[in-house]
């Protein structure tokens, strides 16, 4: 079936240096979607070349590049209770401890790597919160992730949502690849909004780990929501 659109990741939202992002390039596959989806990432997805995106029956879409499948993503819908929030400053405290500062396999990632900077990274550094098994951050969105109109793009508030489940799933920073994730957004946060991003694992099935995320909002409100699914790669 040929394409009549493509999608391209460019190299600054990357997630390992030669991939992108998985929450940030699911949320530009959702973008294109008419209602709801959950994406599944299938490989890697390459960087700055253009990806062809296939519609098919069912408001599915298949993401290819060369005729590989990159990702897919299909309706979904999914309720998910999240904890009450904690406030921003306890997140600031909490993101000194990031495992993250020490050791990451992907410091350049543009969600949670220590090696990028405001206005370039989204700079979200989750750590453990109490005993509760939580992990917390703050985020604050700079200016280069809004729509032109105060509002943080939702392609952002996905990439938000990713990378805490991966610590929430280990808080130990090792290597880990986003299966699939699907977000409902309540409402996009604004520009320069002091948000906190909480991060919980909901079950473990072998190498297979189910985490909840959530986006409050600076009243503590939740505004979005995540369930992913992070996979450890098998021993070699």
């Amino acid at each position: 079936m040929p394409a009549a659109e493509t999608l391209l990741i460019a190299s600054r939202f990357c997630g390992p240096p030669q991939s992108g992002n998985g929450g940030y390039t699911a949320g530009m596959i959702a973008g294109l979607a008419s209602v709801p989806v959950r994406v599944r990432l299938r490989t890697p997805p390459p960087l700055d070349v253009p990806m062809a995106v296939h519609r098919l029956e069912g408001n599915r879409l298949d993401i290819k590049h060369e005729g590989e499948l990159i990702a897919e993503a299909q309706p979904h819908a999914f309720s998910l209770e999240v904890p009450p929030a904690p406030s921003y400053a306890e997140a600031l405290n909490a993101s000194r401890r990031y495992v993250g500062f020490d050791h990451h396999p992907f410091p350049t990632c543009f969600v949670c790597g220590p090696k990028r900077t405001r206005g370039d990274g989204l700079c979200i550094f989750p750590a453990t919160y109490g005993d509760s098994g939580i992990v917390i951050a703050p985020w604050l969105p700079d200016d280069s992730l809004g729509d032109g109109e105060g509002r943080v793009c939702g392609q952002f508030m996905w990439a938000a949502l990713d990378c805490p489940g991966w610590f929430a799933a280990t808080n130990e920073a090792r290597t880990m690849l986003l299966g699939q994730i699907a977000v409902h957004v309540d409402r996009r946060v604004h520009v320069a909004e002091s948000c906190v991003i909480a991060g919980w694992k909901l079950s473990q099935e072998g190498r297979k780990h189910i985490v909840g995320t959530a986006l409050y909002d600076d009243d503590g409100e939740p505004c979005a929501r995540a369930i992913a699914t992070w996979i450890e790669p098998a021993a070699s």
